[in-house]
């Protein structure tokens, strides 16, 4: 029993990786998927905005990317990457799997709504597209509380690694 418990922690470090990746997945997803029915809507009478509505639709897109680095730092630090795993105590793992959660909530949150700006800027171009510039900074706003929680969960992912329990 004694030796389940000090392995079962890679089960709880696996999840984190893959809680991060699956719902920074998931907002960016959804994000990119809202934005790109504004995009094709805009494209269908002014296809020569491509390059401007593009942009907007790829905003949401990089919670998702985040989510992934996160879980491609769990796996490395568990030694998934390297091949050679080594023993995770219960505690460890879900320190790994506490350390996903910010980026996996502030990731899927951010995107969604992140790409209710990307819509709004869209429907700026259309009218303006001189104003791309003022319309871009809006959803990147949003990108920012991304940004900071990837930081945060970086930054906890490797402290983790250097914790000895």
């Amino acid at each position: 029993m004694a030796e389940i418990l000090n392995n079962s922690g890679l089960f709880f470090a696996l999840l984190g990786a893959a809680v991060a990746t699956f719902m920074a997945g998931i907002g960016s997803a959804i994000g990119v998927g809202k934005a790109g029915v504004a995009a094709a809507g805009v494209l269908s009478e002014q296809p020569d905005l491509f390059g401007k509505v593009l942009i907007f639709q790829l905003l949401p897109a990089t919670q998702g990317i985040y989510g992934l680095l996160v879980g491609f730092l769990i796996l490395s630090n568990v030694g998934l990457l390297g091949g050679g795993v080594e023993n995770i105590s219960l505690l460890k793992g879900s320190l790994y799997f506490a350390a996903s959660l910010p980026i996996a909530f502030a990731g899927y949150f951010s995107a969604v709504h992140q790409s209710k700006c990307s819509v709004a800027g869209i429907g700026t171009v259309v009218k303006k597209p001189d104003q791309m510039g003022k319309a871009l900074i809006l959803p990147a706003m949003v990108e920012t509380y991304a940004i900071l929680a990837l930081l945060i969960s970086i930054l906890a992912v490797n402290g983790i690694s250097g914790v000895q329990v």
